[in-house]
C-alpha cells in the first residue's frame, strides 16, 4: 500500500504542474464512506490559498484540486500507514491531521474521522497550515469525528 500512495505521489508531482486535468489515483472506498466523501465535495471552496479549482483525471467526486502545483484532497483513502498510537498529530481547527513525512510533511489526512481525508500541498504554499485551516471547516462539517475517538 506504501509503494502505491507513493508512487501516486510521484505521479502527482510529475503532472500537477500546468493547467491541464491532474492525474491522480482515485480512492476506492466502501459506499457509506464514498457518500460522506461527496457531501465534502459539495462543501469545498472554489479557491484554497487563493488558487481556482482544476480538472483531475480520472474525474472523481473523492478528488478536488486547486491551483499549479496542485494542492490535491482525496477523501476516502486507506488508513495511512504511518498512523500509530504514538503518532504525533498536528490540530487545525479542530481537525486531526497526520503529517508525512514528519519532518518535512507534503501530505496531512485528517484522521479521528468517519473517512480519512488526504490533502497534497506542494512546497510552493508555505506554509502548508494555511491550506489546512482553510480546509477544516468543510471537512468538520462533511466528515463526522468517529464518535469512539478513535483515530
Amino acid at each position: 500500500m506504501r509503494r502505491a500512495l507513493t508512487a501516486g505521489g510521484v505521479l502527482l508531482l510529475l503532472t500537477g504542474c500546468g493547467t491541464g486535468a491532474v492525474e491522480v489515483p482515485v480512492p476506492r472506498p466502501p459506499a457509506a464512506i464514498a457518500s460522506v466523501c461527496r457531501s465534502l465535495r459539495d462543501r469545498l471552496p472554489a479557491k484554497v490559498h487563493g488558487k481556482s479549482r482544476r480538472a483531475t483525471s480520472p474525474k472523481s467526486p473523492l478528488v478536488t484540486a486547486w491551483g499549479s502545483p496542485a494542492i490535491v484532497v482525496r477523501c476516502g483513502v486507506p488508513r495511512p500507514t504511518a498512523l500509530k498510537p504514538t503518532s504525533q498529530l498536528v490540530v487545525v481547527n479542530g481537525v486531526n491531521w497526520l503529517p508525512v513525512p514528519a519532518d518535512r510533511p507534503v501530505t496531512f489526512t485528517a484522521v479521528g474521522r468517519r473517512a480519512y481525508v488526504e490533502v497534497t500541498v506542494p512546497g510552493a504554499y508555505e506554509p502548508p497550515g494555511d491550506v489546512l485551516i482553510e480546509l477544516a471547516g468543510p471537512i468538520k462539517t462533511a466528515v463526522p469525528a468517529n464518535p469512539d475517538g478513535t483515530l
